[in-house]
């Protein structure tokens, strides 16, 4: 049963919380503004931030909702929640949003991202970020803010969008689930509520059904689906994209291992490339994707062989498919299935879930549809290829894999 919250969900500084929480962030930029990150730095001040990247993102500690201490370790792309087992229930607002971002958010602002950006002006913003989880009971999930102007000083007005690649425990999204919908190869439920006092906005949540630990997220397909429910509008500026954590209970372990935004990234639907063939080598083995017994028939096995020039081991990235351009086959995980151990063949191309891939930051390539990971079961000539959960650590060898 979907919670029902008995107070605004007012994160990272809305009107609720405009008294407290955004007049100290206003004044702590005002006296030290965001430094740039140096070595094993801390931050464990409620509004502390810092630039990361040579200034291109901001990462900052946002605890907004608690009052126990809660300290980050910042990384050059990261960060890692280290201290602070926040406890604040589940029936209302999260404890804080620790989060890293690009573009501008209470006049605190990264530079060298092409934002603002307004909707209409939209090529492909794209976004990957590969984190870990911990125990508690948590969101991990995309804050995209819009606003009618492009540079507001303070809360925005126009959508706040949250994509949730994972989460634990029993929150749900603010507002009330309105539906489900398809976007690149995954499953969303989704959520709508209208929040704030004085100026407020709408917030449209997309929950993934098939948690994931590593995502691309190509935000244009969001926003279409935004744009068709009458949530958002074209004339509208997106001014950030953040990714970071909402912890109810819990907090310390997660942690976000890498982060990027690109204003026009590669493709659609899942990061897709441009088309081009080339091999898909793990880096484990150092071996290629490759068509048993220069196989085409549906069913035929996909393995690991030593990389070569043929075209059993070719494979042109298109729709979010990978496909062998021989035969005008797909990769395709058997019977669609989404269990662990489930192997990987080449199949007649058929638009279903069971044969959509997504190249994540981290190299690893995801199945969206089990939330699993491209996985060779094995590093020598013959090994199967099949799906796997990712590893929940970061990444391990027989699960990253470059195209070349």
């Amino acid at each position: 049963m979907p919670l029902t919250r008995s107070r605004l969900k007012p994160r990272r500084g809305s009107a609720a919380v405009a008294a407290v929480v955004a007049a100290l962030f206003l004044v702590a930029l005002s006296l030290t503004g965001a430094s740039p990150a140096s070595a094993n730095t801390t931050l464990c001040g409620k509004t502390d931030s810092m630039k990361v990247s040579g200034g291109k993102y901001v990462v900052q500690n946002n605890e907004w909702g608690d009052s126990i201490p809660q300290c980050i370790d910042v990384s050059d792309d990261g960060f890692k929640v280290t201290t602070g087992w926040h406890d604040v229930g589940t029936s209302g607002a999260p404890a804080a949003y620790p989060s890293i971002y690009a573009g501008c958010h209470y006049g605190n602002c990264s530079s060298g991202n092409g934002l603002p950006l307004q909707v209409s002006a939209f090529a492909n913003p794209q976004s990957s970020v590969d984190f870990s989880t911990a125990d508690g009971q948590w969101d991990a999930a995309y804050d995209i803010w819009f606003d009618t102007g492009s540079n507001p000083s303070g809360q925005n007005n126009g959508e706040e969008m949250m994509i949730w690649a994972n989460h634990s425990g029993s929150p749900t999204p603010f507002g009330t689930k309105v539906g489900a919908v398809s976007i690149e190869g995954a499953n969303w439920d989704v959520w709508y509520g209208r929040q704030g006092s004085g100026i407020a906005w709408n917030t449209v949540s997309y929950v993934r059904q098939q948690p994931t630990n590593a995502i691309t997220v190509n935000i244009k397909d969001f926003t279409n689906d935004s744009l068709s429910r009458g949530y958002l509008s074209s004339a509208w500026y997106m001014t950030s994209v953040q990714f970071g954590f909402e912890p109810w209970v819990g907090g310390p372990g997660l942690a976000v291992n890498s982060f990027s935004y690109d204003s026009n990234g590669s493709g659609g639907g899942g990061g897709d490339g441009g088309g081009t063939s080339g091999t898909l080598a793990g880096q484990q083995s150092g071996r290629c994707l490759d068509l048993k017994d220069w196989g085409t028939a549906d069913g035929t096995p996909v393995q690991l062989w030593d990389c070569g020039t043929d075209w059993n081991q070719k494979w042109t990235r298109t729709g979010g498919t990978l496909v062998n351009p021989q035969s005008g086959k797909c990769l395709d995980v058997t019977a669609g299935s989404t269990a662990n151990g489930a192997k990987v063949r080449l199949w007649s191309c058929n638009g279903t879930a069971a044969q959509q891939w997504q190249f994540n930051a981290n190299g690893t390539v995801t199945n969206p549809q089990s939330g699993k990971c491209l996985d060779a079961d094995g590093s020598g000539n013959g090994a199967a290829l099949q799906i796997w959960d990712c590893y929940g650590g970061g990444t391990q060898a027989n699960q990253v894999w470059t195209q070349k």
